[in-house]
């Protein structure tokens, strides 16, 4: 019988729990995701690194030491960079416009600043760094990247944050309109896990 790990999303967010779930399962690795409210809530973490990965280890650690050190924990820190706005909103996605704004004032807020931006010009990515920390204490992180390009206006009713303006390269639909099964083998969460995935078979085919 294959024996399930827990692993611990330090994230109160249930759309990205539920993606990380979906890349797990079509991996088939004996993996069951909690989110943070599973273990009493997330604690409150200030995210002020300036780097993607400093902001995940941040989180990390946060959930691995209310959990008493002794679990598997996720975390993970995203964001979309447009080239033409020196990267923005990068670190500041979950916020960009402002602590405790709604993805949709986000979305707004950036579709307001592509308007001056040429169409040829709007090129973007998203990145995702995955950060884990076994119940030893031990660190590893996994980096995945999904480049595309920006439309000024929102098309498709599914997805989260900039997934209705964001549309990957290779593609003519956004991440909203591409579905759950294609955005999730395209997306920069998708590629860092992965990584992830191909990293946790080797250390289980070692154990």
């Amino acid at each position: 019988m294959i024996e399930i790990t827990d692993l611990y999303f330090a994230t109160g967010n249930a759309h990205k729990v539920a993606e990380m779930q979906a890349l797990a399962d079509d991996s088939r690795l004996a993996l069951r995701l909690h989110s943070a409210k599973d273990a009493g809530g997330m604690p409150v973490v200030v995210e002020d690194t300036g780097t993607f990965i400093g902001n995940a280890r941040k989180k990390a650690h946060a959930l691995h030491e209310k959990l008493g050190g002794r679990s598997w924990v996720l975390s993970d820190d995203s964001g979309l960079c447009v080239d033409a706005l020196g990267g923005e909103p990068g670190v500041e996605s979950a916020y960009y416009a402002g602590q405790g704004a709604t993805s949709a004032a986000n979305l707004a807020k950036l579709i307001q600043r592509l308007q001056t931006i040429p169409a040829e010009k709007r090129t973007a990515h998203f990145i995702c760094v995955l950060f884990v920390i076994d119940p030893a204490g031990h660190e590893h992180n996994f980096v995945g990247r999904s480049n595309g390009k920006l439309l000024d206006r929102e098309r498709g009713g599914a997805g989260f944050g900039y997934d209705p303006i964001f549309v990957p390269d290779g593609h003519t639909r956004t991440f909203a309109e591409l579905g759950e099964t294609v955005k999730n083998g395209i997306s920069h969460r998708s590629r860092a896990w992965a990584q992830f995935a191909e990293w946790w078979r080797t250390r289980t085919e070692q154990q």
